[in-house]
């Protein structure tokens, strides 16, 4: 069986960004940048007042001083003149500093009447003004490439005046549940059968990774029908199957692509749940074939599948984000499987992260992963610790899951 590591380490070198697509900016929110988002103007474009008062010069602004207000300077309205020796022009915030002046009086400092304002406190040159180009300056590199968007970064872009960016195209990936034992949610389901969770479930995941989820027919366990809907996903980016990945009489997905040109890489990780998984191409199609078990395919699908969409819409390669706790009970000793335990997650009377495995981690139990916050990692091998000592764990409300 392969290592958890150098299985997710051999499907991430296989995999490359998709192609680049250019959008309007109102689309691309959670989209990898696939060029830098450049400044297109200068930002603020002139010195602007950072508070409502009034522009003058800082020789003119002693306390007691009385200038004469010559004009106003709101937000998108300059003052077009310029302001000379005992003048002041009324100005709001974001107005042009107009020619001339050098500072700002408050408001709250000033005291105006007929045409005329007196200085109530000395002003600082310089003070409560933003300079030009204070943000950011017309050419400067506002967002590099690579970089999923945020809504802070939009708002960003949209300042330096880019209606458009160039992201990667959305990941495509085709999802295919298989068994004679499943159906869909609402469809009647066979004598002995059971609803399939696994297609909605990852299309749920896929889409929080930034991916486009393609749910294809269920095919039963017949060759020809897992040949031929597999065959239908060769469009996709990637073909992501559920089932039919271990060793039994019904498990056909090797059985039914190899004679469609599959290439096997690997199969079988040493990890628990999700031991059963599949790795290959099909033509030129990546394959990750996943257990049939929801809980197994999606703790398969954190570890590979979100590592996987996050190369292929342009990040780097990365394993799952992690976080260091306290265990809220005592863990036993490890076998040579990799662990995920299953487990709540909060706080100690310290604020440091306390995560409680659930006492039953049967992988057939899809409630409990639902009701899970974090997986506890266990690596090969590890120790039995007490309950408090720190561990490494993956927060699962990073996922969407």
């Amino acid at each position: 069986m392969l290592a958890l590591e150098e299985a997710r380490a051999r499907i991430l070198a296989a995999l490359e960004a998709t192609p680049a697509e250019t959008i309007a900016l109102a689309e691309a929110w959670n989209r990898v940048l696939a060029r830098p988002v450049p400044a297109r103007l200068t930002q603020p474009p002139a010195d602007v007042s950072a508070m409502d008062g009034y522009a003058l010069r800082g020789a003119d602004g002693s306390e007691g001083a009385r200038l004469a207000v010559i004009g106003t300077a709101p937000a998108g309205h300059p003052f077009a003149g310029a302001i000379g020796p005992g003048q002041a022009v009324r100005i709001f915030t974001g107005g042009f500093v107009p020619p001339g002046a050098d500072a700002i009086l408050l408001q709250e400092d000033a005291e105006e009447a007929a045409g005329q304002v007196t200085v109530k406190e000395t002003v600082k040159p310089g003070r409560w003004i933003r300079r030009a180009g204070l943000d950011f300056a017309a050419g400067d590199t506002l967002l590099p490439a690579g970089r999923r968007l945020t809504a802070r970064d939009i708002g960003l872009a949209a300042a330096g005046n880019n209606p458009w960016v160039t992201v990667h195209c959305r990941p495509r990936i085709g999802i295919l549940a298989t068994g004679d034992e499943i159906a869909l949610p609402g469809e009647p389901i066979p004598a002995g059968g059971i609803v399939s969770s696994n297609a909605h479930a990852l299309a749920a995941l896929v889409r929080a990774a930034g991916g486009e989820p393609l749910i294809l027919p269920i095919a039963p366990d017949d060759r020809d029908a897992i040949a031929a809907a597999a065959s239908a996903a060769r469009a996709c980016d990637m073909l992501v199957t559920t089932g039919g990945a271990s060793v039994g009489e019904h498990d056909l997905v090797q059985k039914a692509l190899g004679p469609e040109g599959f290439a096997l890489d690997f199969w079988k990780i040493a990890m628990r749940p999700g031991k059963p998984l599949i790795w290959g191409r099909l033509g030129r199609t990546p394959v990750l074939g996943l257990p049939g078990n929801p809980v197994s395919a999606l703790v398969c699908a954190v570890q590979f599948l979100v590592p996987a969409l996050a190369v292929m819409s342009g990040l780097p390669a990365a394993p799952p984000a992690t976080l260091l706790v306290r265990t809220g009970a005592p863990l036993a000793e490890n076998d040579r499987r990799f662990d995920h335990l299953r487990s709540s997650l909060g706080t100690d009377r310290d604020g440091r992260p306390v995560a409680t495995p659930f006492p039953l981690q049967d992988s057939s139990m899809l409630a409990t992963l639902a009701r899970a916050e974090a997986l506890i990692l266990r690596p090969p091998y590890a120790p039995a610790v007490p309950e408090g000592a720190e561990v490494e764990a993956i927060p699962l409300g990073q996922f969407g899951i």
